[in-house]
């Protein structure tokens, strides 16, 4: 998994973000938007794009998976994960219950036909 690094604190990309969208009429495009404040703000322009549609698609604005639906399914995978875990070693330990079970139970059988109390007698 690549992990990303979060040189940018919650608050500097919402600054950033609310930048854009209060200057973005100043500007042909959206693109054009980004291009001027992202240095502003010290990041390079795919990044602040990408936080811009994060934004959209959290406010509703943009189609897509929003953060918190995102956050719940990732909780959801790792349940999901856990409990195939567990249940894998359930039926392990059920198998090895059930052949343990077998041996102590089932009747033994001796070496001689005749070590047996009756043939003793």
């Amino acid at each position: 998994m690549n992990k990303k690094s979060n040189r940018f604190s919650p608050e500097m990309r919402e600054r950033a973000v609310r930048m854009v969208q209060e200057h973005r009429g100043e500007y042909p495009s959206l693109w054009a938007a980004i291009e001027s404040i992202a240095p502003k703000v010290g990041c390079v322009p795919p990044t602040l794009l990408e936080w811009v549609k994060k934004a959209e698609v959290d406010s509703g604005v943009r189609e897509g998976v929003t953060s918190a639906e995102r956050e719940q399914l990732k909780a959801l995978e790792r349940e999901n994960r856990e409990l195939r875990r567990a249940n894998e070693i359930l039926k392990l330990a059920s198998a090895f219950l059930s052949k343990l079970r077998i041996r102590l139970f089932s009747p033994r059988r001796s070496s001689t036909a005749d070590s047996s109390p009756e043939s003793l007698c």
